[in-house]
């Protein structure tokens, strides 16, 4: 195959006691991501659209919630292990569009960080990589501020 996608989604409780991270940044803000790692739900759902489009699993098979050293996880070593089976594959990475779901706090300023981040994380050049923010209009857990989610679409390319 030339071509190959894949989906990912990632929703994370707020909590107060947690930092917030975001696309490998932290974000100032009251409350954080519940996770067994650091919560980054941009991140996960990054992981899970690219092994989505390797057919590899999610990213509970490949990092378990049940094993230990993986608590407290930094997201981006995650994807940096991700970003490896994408290189073992011979694709490489030609389109990411992300969603991130927030009713707070507002994100329009921390895109470019995020966007820098994950290119760095990934080797990939920013113009492969879209980051929009959402909120869900007060409505379900996102809009009470209960939780953030995350959409992600990956197109991949056999390598050249």
């Amino acid at each position: 195959m030339r071509y190959r996608t894949g989906i990912g989604y990632d929703i994370h409780r707020l909590v107060e006691g947690r930092k917030l991270f975001l696309g490998g940044i932290e974000i100032p803000y009251i409350k954080g991501l519940l996770g067994h790692s650091d919560g980054d739900v941009l991140l996960h759902a990054l992981c899970d659209a690219l092994l989505g489009a390797l057919a590899l699993g999610d990213i509970g098979e490949h990092f378990p919630d049940t094993d230990p050293q993986y608590r407290g996880a930094d997201s981006a070593g995650l994807l940096k292990t991700v970003k490896g089976l994408v290189d073992k594959s011979g694709y490489r990475i030609s389109n990411l569009d992300v969603i991130i779901i927030a009713q707070e706090p507002k994100l329009i300023s921390f895109k470019p960080h995020m966007k820098e981040k994950i290119c760095g994380i990934l080797g990939v050049d920013q113009g492969v990589l879209n980051i929009k923010a959402k909120t869900n209009e007060g409505l379900d857990a996102v809009g009470r501020l209960e939780a953030i989610a995350c959409w992600v679409s990956a197109a991949l390319i056999a390598g050249e």
